[in-house]
């Protein structure tokens, strides 16, 4: 009897364990979920050596590209518009006189 019992009470333990593993992966956030917060929580104190709290478990090759694109994205919104592009073409597609 007693070794029944014991049986039971393993296979309760890991049927337990499976469902706490299954629960724990499907409510944790995909790597995607954390590059998109990470993006989220750049700012203009972020640097290579200095990761926000959410870019912690960001690779270093992604960490430096989002940090990249941020730093190009705020280098343009600051650029004065005229300056932007020099070709500055049209809705249509073409140059339209743009080269002045």
């Amino acid at each position: 009897m007693q070794f029944k019992r014991t049986h039971i009470i393993i296979a309760a333990l890991v049927i337990a364990a499976g469902v706490a593993v299954a629960i724990w992966l499907v409510v944790r956030p995909s790597y995607d979920d954390i590059v998109k917060g990470c993006q989220k929580e750049l700012d203009s104190s972020s640097t290579k050596a200095h990761r926000p709290d959410a870019c912690k478990d960001v690779s270093q090759k992604d960490y430096e590209t989002l940090l990249m694109g941020w730093t190009m994205k705020h280098a343009l919104d600051d650029m004065p518009k005229k300056d932007r592009d020099i070709l500055d073409y049209y809705d249509d597609g073409s140059i339209n006189g743009s080269l002045d």
